[in-house]
């Protein structure tokens, strides 16, 4: 137990106030275990909603005891940081995470060894926050950062840290990318897809949705860079894994299969297979159009985009019938 919520006799007058303490501890942990929960269950608002109010308990806690409870507060900003980003919220998710971050900045520069992971994480949520936003240099020195310090973790403590480096290496290849830099973005998504088919083939169940997601990158960068025949290939297990998780839990993993059914349309259409481009993309679509009726500031943008390109395809295909 910390010295902020010991209850000592000699400071009777103060029980009320360390009662409450105490209790809205428990309540902010409470509310943090149930946000997994109703994430788990695809509930996106919901899950805001009960991470707005975790966040602002463990704010008040932090007032009265920093020292104690910053870490917990940094955490929670980090994961509202991703809710608000789910919800297509992307000042507000900006605005939180760069809180999360400038918290364990202060926490790793006293005990380094303690708080450099939850450094590199909030590092890897505001590169990517970032480059929603468009901040692309921002973005990349973010990244180049959680890159650094998941890689001396790793290290030490691979068994721990290369799930962590292996994410940051897949992010790290998308801001490359955005900043024309193909080659080390190519060597950087390879580099995580390699991490996570060991890490899935120990535990699948766990590792599949981080491979079938660095797979998508891998076959987007190996298409760019003219590889067509390798970044079909990628895409085909990409979709391959992630029909077989969203056949478990849809709420959770349709938006990734519609996405990598899109990218598997483009990459057949690159290969001249028209008729299997527009299955794939007339998938994507059905997938997508649920999603932006249910949450249109998130999937509108994407359901316009994936109808755009099967009116692409079914151009091509009557072209090539006349």
């Amino acid at each position: 137990m910390n010295g902020c919520s010991v209850i000592n006799q000699t400071t009777a007058a103060n029980e009320p106030d360390l009662l409450a303490s105490t209790f809205n501890d428990h309540l902010a942990k409470s509310l943090w275990r149930l946000s997994d929960r109703l994430l788990y269950m695809g509930r996106r608002e919901d899950t805001l909603m009960v991470m707005q109010e975790a966040v602002e308990l463990y704010r008040q806690l932090a007032a009265d005891c920093p020292k104690a409870y910053n870490p917990y507060l940094a955490k929670s900003l980090n994961n509202l940081s991703l809710r608000l980003s789910d919800m297509g919220l992307r000042d507000d998710a900006l605005r939180a995470v760069q809180e999360a971050v400038e918290i364990r900045r202060w926490l790793a520069a006293d005990h380094p060894a303690t708080f450099n992971p939850d450094l590199a994480k909030s590092l890897n949520n505001l590169s990517l926050r970032l480059s929603d936003m468009g901040l692309r240099e921002d973005a990349l020195r973010a990244i180049q950062e959680a890159v650094e310090i998941r890689r001396r973790l790793a290290a030490d403590h691979p068994a721990t840290f290369n799930p962590d480096l292996a994410m940051s290496l897949s992010n790290l290849s998308v801001s490359l990318f955005d900043m024309g830099l193909q080659e080390d973005a190519l060597r950087a998504i390879q580099e995580a897809v390699k991490i996570y088919r060991r890490l899935a083939a120990d535990h699948p169940a766990t590792f599949n949705p981080d491979l079938a997601l660095s797979l998508n990158n891998l076959s987007n960068h190996l298409s760019d860079m003219g590889s067509r025949e390798d970044a079909l290939q990628a895409i085909q297990e990409a979709v391959e894994i992630y029909r077989r998780l969203a056949a478990d839990r849809p709420a959770k993993f349709n938006p990734d299969l519609a996405l990598s059914l899109n990218n598997l349309s483009l990459r057949l259409s690159d290969m001249g297979c028209q008729e299997d481009a527009y299955n794939a993309i007339q998938q994507a679509v059905q997938l997508y159009e649920p999603l932006a009726t249910k949450y249109p500031t998130v999937f509108n943008s994407y359901l316009q985009y994936v109808v755009r390109v099967r009116e692409q395809i079914t151009s091509v295909n009557r072209s090539m019938s006349l």
